[in-house]
């Protein structure tokens, strides 16, 4: 997010979530892989003898006495998309350890729905091929692509909220990791067990490095990763599922508020003593601070997304076009196979089989969105491409995988277009209902511990308000100041909000805040909490004892009564106790916002939370 400060000087937001980073990230490539698409087209039409001698090359690779050859298309196949897979890995992991699925209980519908929404698909595929040269490809019915799914999502925008994303974005990764398990077992020939043996004991001694620190982990964690992906090859099963496997093993973690401590501490040290092994210590400890997990998504998500699906598409898109092939295909049941395969079976297995489990369950678990955002998730999710492609090539050859392909890009196409056309439908509905349609009135995770307790709390607004909105906040911190005017704005439109304010003083970097804090706590001992936190936040420049107590004269406080309160030390017992609830919270930075217990994610300016406390309004049962 974009603000200006008080001076106009424009100023960058706090960082985004990685999930909505993630969502972002892939949603934008899409526009380059259907660049990529449409150029293997041209490709192949203007000279596909051409297009094929160049990705058939042979490209020896040889390190000591190892040696490898492969053609160019298999090294990005089995090579290059190895990171892409790491990186569905990683966001898997990071789902299960701090998403969504850290309610395990949640897992049990998507998961379902992902099983389904790959069994139904390779039933009809098979009501097609159930005999003849088509039967062996029912593994490329299966899986959708991430990024062109999230690509067409991005062209509804704000139609289609996050909560839907994530929820796809679920089911998805249930639908890649066993796409690939697909792979390693269904469609490789000829196990070499000496090669598995050596992979088995590498991910072996991968999962055990999660000990080691950082430094040492980084080092062995990465020879690991590559002794596996060539054990893997030596062994017969295409290496590509080492990508996930990697990813899936790759915890992720919040930055804990005491190591982002140290790592500032040690920053400060350079600043007054700039040594080359101050700046070592100090990059160390700040990267430390973030998950392995966090690193390496920065380090390879945009690489994946804008380069490596783009340069799989470009290798495996081209068809050449002839008539005779359009005419076959329109009847080939490769084809037809595979395109009712996603248009229909998906769809209906997502919505069909949270339905099912629904009411078995009488409702304990539900899904996480609406009934319109179940049926839009299933319809979506009958977008394929990069499995699908990457199973048919290992599955056809010659006539067969070029009818491999038109059904895939033709159910890619189909699908997009009936996901457009529905979430149209679903925009022409009043916006209450509208909202109910996607969200539901499920409930969300409960970030926020403890709960809001109104004998305790700085609460603003109505007792009975519908939605409450708690703040982490540092009267220092400039954040915190611009968040400020949005909370008063919030609170002045809406009748059915209560605003509450929690401390959250970052010692290390903002030496007045804890003097800040124990100023607002002192003058709520008057009744007048609300008008000093207002002039603190108004006037973070200069947070010394004599203008707080020029700030309490102002507010015709008793002074002597508030010098006193000052320094009692009760308030400071209030604040650790609040400083304690944003650790378990997972709170590190300010401000952090959190609208009925779940922490917002993504911009805090005025629009972004108003839709976010829409939502929860409407949603609120």
């Amino acid at each position: 997010m974009a603000e200006l400060d008080p001076s106009g000087m424009s100023m960058v937001g706090p960082a985004t979530s990685p999930l909505r980073a993630f969502l972002r990230t892939e949603a934008a490539s899409a526009a380059v892989l259907a660049g990529a698409i449409a150029l293997a087209l041209v490709w192949a039409n203007v000279t596909n003898t051409g297009y094929e001698a160049f990705w058939t090359k042979e490209l020896p690779v040889r390190i000591g006495p190892l040696s490898t050859s492969l053609d160019l298309r298999t090294w990005v196949n089995s090579g290059l998309m190895a990171f892409f897979f790491l990186v569905v890995g990683l966001e898997a992991r990071r789902e299960f350890d701090l998403g969504e699925l850290r309610e395990r209980r949640r897992m049990i519908l998507p998961v379902a729905a992902g099983l389904a929404g790959m069994g139904l698909p390779v039933l009809i595929y098979l009501a097609f091929n159930h005999s003849g040269e088509g039967l062996h490809g029912w593994g490329a019915a299966m899986s959708t692509d991430t990024a062109l799914a999230l690509g067409v999502l991005a062209v509804l925008g704000k139609q289609v909220p996050d909560r839907i994303r994530t929820f796809l974005l679920t089911v998805f990764v249930v639908d890649d990791v066993v796409a690939l398990v697909v792979i390693a077992i269904a469609y490789t020939s000829e196990v070499h067990v000496g090669g598995l043996l050596i992979a088995i004991a590498s991910y072996a001694g991968l999962l055990a490095s999660t000990r080691l620190r950082y430094q040492q982990r980084r080092f062995v964690f990465t020879v690991l990763a590559v002794v596996l992906w060539c054990a893997l090859l030596a062994s017969g099963i295409d290496p590509v599922v080492a990508g996930l496997a990697v990813g899936l093993a790759t915890s992720a973690y919040v930055p804990r508020r005491d190591a982002l401590e140290q790592a500032t501490t040690l920053v400060r040290l350079f600043r007054e003593q700039p040594t080359p092994e101050l700046a070592r210590t100090a990059t160390r400890e700040l990267t430390g601070t973030l998950s392995a997990n966090a690193r390496l998504q920065h380090t390879y998500h945009r690489l994946t997304s804008y380069g490596v699906v783009p340069l799989f598409a470009l290798a495996n898109a081209g068809i050449a076009l002839h008539s005779g092939l359009l005419a076959d295909a329109l009847t080939a049941p490769v084809t037809i196979g595979l395109f009712l395969a996603f248009v229909v079976g998906k769809p209906v297995a997502v919505a069909g089989t949270s339905w099912l489990i629904t009411r078995t369950s009488h409702g304990a678990v539900r899904p996480s969105v609406g009934w319109a955002g179940v049926v839009g998730s299933g319809l979506i999710a009958g977008v394929p491409f990069t499995l699908s492609l990457l199973i048919a090539d290992l599955a056809f050859t010659g006539t067969a995988l070029e009818e491999a392909k038109l059904g895939v890009l033709a159910a890619a196409l189909g699908a997009a277009v009936l996901t457009l056309a529905f979430y149209r439908v679903i925009a022409l509905l009043p916006a209450r209902a509208r909202t109910r349609a996607l969200l539901g009135t499920g409930g969300q995770l409960n970030d926020l511990a403890p709960p809001v307790d109104a004998t305790r709390d700085h609460i603003r607004g109505p007792a009975d308000a519908v939605v409450t909105v708690v703040e982490y906040g540092d009267f220092e911190c400039p954040w915190t100041q611009m968040a400020a005017p949005t909370a008063r704005e919030l609170i002045a439109s809406n009748t059915h909000i209560r605003y509450v304010w929690r401390h959250l003083p970052l010692h290390d970097v903002h030496p007045h805040a804890q003097l800040a804090a124990e100023a607002a706590e002192a003058a709520g001992l008057q009744g007048k909490f609300w008008p000093m936190h207002d002039l603190l936040l108004a006037h973070q420049d200069n947070l010394e004892l004599d203008a707080i107590l020029a700030h309490a004269e102002t507010l015709e406080l008793d002074l002597d009564r508030f010098r006193a309160d000052l320094t009692a030390p009760d308030h400071a017992t209030r604040i650790a106790q609040d400083i304690d609830s944003a650790d378990r919270s997972g709170v590190a930075g300010t401000p952090t916002f959190f609208i009925n217990n779940h922490r917002h994610e993504g911009p805090q300016d005025l629009p972004t939370l108003s839709r976010a406390i829409e939502q929860s309004l409407a949603t609120a049962t």
